[in-house]
């Protein structure tokens, strides 16, 4: 099955992560399909989420499941998948 989870970049303590589309059994940082997007917690309230909202609904047309963690991030953002 293929996923829309976060692969984590930074430092300790100071986390940034990208949304990637990537094979369940593929460790978290492991080899990505696509990288559609970044989620950095750290930064300003509305400068923390940047993605490609037309690949992320591709990606869910042709099945890919997002994470609870991604599907929250993409409600934030106020993305709908149609």
């Amino acid at each position: 099955m293929v996923k829309i989870r976060l692969m984590r970049l930074g430092a300790a303590k100071r986390p940034s992560y990208r949304i990637v589309v990537q094979d369940a059994k593929k460790p978290r940082n492991g080899t990505t399909i696509e990288e559609i997007g970044v989620y950095d917690p750290i930064a300003k309230e509305d400068a923390q989420i940047s993605f490609d909202e037309e690949r992320a609904k591709y990606w869910l047309g042709v099945g890919a499941q997002p994470t609870e963690t991604v599907r929250k991030i993409f409600n934030k953002k106020g993305f709908k998948k149609n």
